[in-house]
């Protein structure tokens, strides 16, 4: 067993983890962050994916070791004080989600994304959610979230 200490979503934590514990299993078995979701489980679908230190990370094949001293983001830590973040909100209003297996681990990519590159192009946009997987919508309106989160952001006007 290995004691680890880490923060998630801002709030510290420490755990007793073993060595083969993945990053996944620790945030939704033991710490009830159930929004990141197990797909392949061999980072293929990007459904589990979470940040660490701002960078998006396929939690299924990070160790739970491997966070000790690192900041995690998962998608419970997107909405402030209840209300939802500009990103996810655009998801909704460009209709990039229908199931929402894919979606919180696609939102964590674009996060990442726009914590680099706040404007980012298209082709920014669709090279940094490539590892992330959706066989409901269709990438065009999870582009078209991505690029209207980023001009609220930025203040601009979208419809």
């Amino acid at each position: 067993m290995h004691e680890i200490r880490f923060t998630v979503n801002g709030q510290a934590e420490s755990k007793r983890v073993e060595a083969t514990t993945t990053l996944l299993e620790l945030l939704r078995d033991r710490l009830a962050l159930t929004g990141t979701k197990e797909g392949c489980g061999i980072g293929e679908c990007g459904a589990c994916t979470v940040l660490m230190d701002g960078a998006p990370v396929t939690s299924c094949l990070v160790l739970a070791v491997e966070a000790d001293g690192h900041a995690i983001e998962t998608i419970e830590g997107e909405a402030v004080s209840g209300e939802l973040s500009i990103l996810q909100q655009a998801f909704i209003d460009a209709g990039a989600t229908q199931c929402g297996f894919c979606t919180p681990g696609m939102i964590m990519s674009a996060r990442g994304l726009l914590n680099r590159i706040p404007e980012p192009s298209t082709e920014e946009i669709v090279e940094a959610i490539a590892g992330n997987l959706c066989r409901c919508t269709g990438y065009e309106a999870i582009v078209e979230a991505v690029r209207i989160a980023s001009q609220r952001m930025a203040g601009g006007g979208v419809q």
